[in-house]
């Protein structure tokens, strides 16, 4: 009878290795859960660190941007509030102001604003420190040509005073100047001649001393040449005082009054046109005859030009 043990044991010491050979294989396995476990534990606190960090950085990074942002809102405040012009000038462009906050308070005001935002809202702060920067020098440009403005005003005042003042001593001159001419043109009488005349019935003319016999007076005088009276008609006014110094006035004489230079107001006895010639000698006669019978003494005759008293001359009846 054969045995067959050494087979059994064989078989047995199979089982248990291969027993031996699952629970070793369980334990790596185990062991290899449990160090993915904490290896994706660690990965997933790397993560969760990260987006803290991203995060942290991102809210650092919007707190500095809103800071420049509130920097430059504060600048121009200031500015504006002690610069009418600057005030007046920023008021002038409030919608391009306005974009730039809106767009500003939009990228920052985000739930989740990104870096990309952050970056575009950084920008939009350069672009109104930029504003700022190029309203100042627009004013200090305003400014300079206001000045400039105002100091060619004030060249020009002063170039308007020395011209009014130039005018005026122009003025002065020229019209002391005319005086000068209107006086020197003033004409002279000479060379008077005042006859007594004694017309007779038969037309006949004959000279004479006797205040009865006279009929009128003829008077004659030379206008002597000047050079700067002009040619023209010559309006002579005619004074003449009988002996007791009465002026001779008469209606048919055209008698009136003239204002003259340096005697003032003057009763006149009748006046003569003139026809004269500059620069050259002009002899003048004409009878003069009153209503009245002429008186024993002496006549004065005195003629008036351009307001001047230009001579006199007398005639003695008897």
């Amino acid at each position: 009878m054969s045995t067959n043990f050494p087979s059994s044991v064989g078989s047995t010491g199979d089982k248990q290795n291969n027993k031996n050979n699952l629970v070793i294989i369980l334990v790596i396995l185990l062991i290899a859960s449990w160090a993915y476990f904490f290896y994706a534990r660690n990965e997933a606190n790397n993560v969760i660190a990260m987006k803290d960090a991203d995060f942290t950085t991102l809210d650092s990074t919007k707190n500095a941007i809103q800071k420049e942002y509130d920097d430059a809102m504060v600048r121009l405040e200031q500015m504006t509030a002690t610069n009418t012009s600057l005030d007046s000038l920023v008021k002038s462009r409030d919608e391009e102001l306005n974009n730039i906050k809106s767009n500003f308070k939009n990228l920052v005001n985000k739930q989740k604003a990104t870096a990309s935002d952050l970056a575009l809202a950084k920008k939009l702060v350069g672009d109104l420190n930029g504003k700022i920067d190029q309203y100042i020098k627009e004013i200090a440009r305003l400014q300079n040509e206001n000045k400039q403005l105002t100091t060619d005003k004030e060249n020009l005042t002063s170039e308007n005073k020395t011209l009014s003042t130039n005018l005026a001593t122009t003025e002065t001159a020229k019209k002391e100047a005319e005086n000068k001419v209107d006086v020197g043109s003033t004409l002279n009488a000479s060379s008077f001649s005042i006859l007594a005349i004694n017309e007779k019935s038969s037309g006949k003319e004959r000279q004479t001393s006797s205040s009865k016999k006279a009929d009128k007076l003829r008077i004659s005088f030379n206008l002597d040449a000047n050079r700067i009276s002009v040619s023209g008609t010559k309006q002579l006014y005619i004074v003449a005082k009988d002996p007791s110094g009465n002026i001779v006035k008469e209606q048919g004489l055209a008698s009136g009054s003239l204002t003259t230079r340096e005697d003032g107001q003057v009763q006149y006895t009748t006046k003569v046109d003139v026809d004269y010639k500059q620069g050259e000698t002009k002899y003048v006669s004409f009878d003069l005859r009153q209503a009245d019978k002429y008186s024993k003494g002496s006549y004065t005759i005195i003629v008036y030009q351009n307001g001047f008293k230009i001579g006199q001359g007398n005639a003695i009846l008897k």
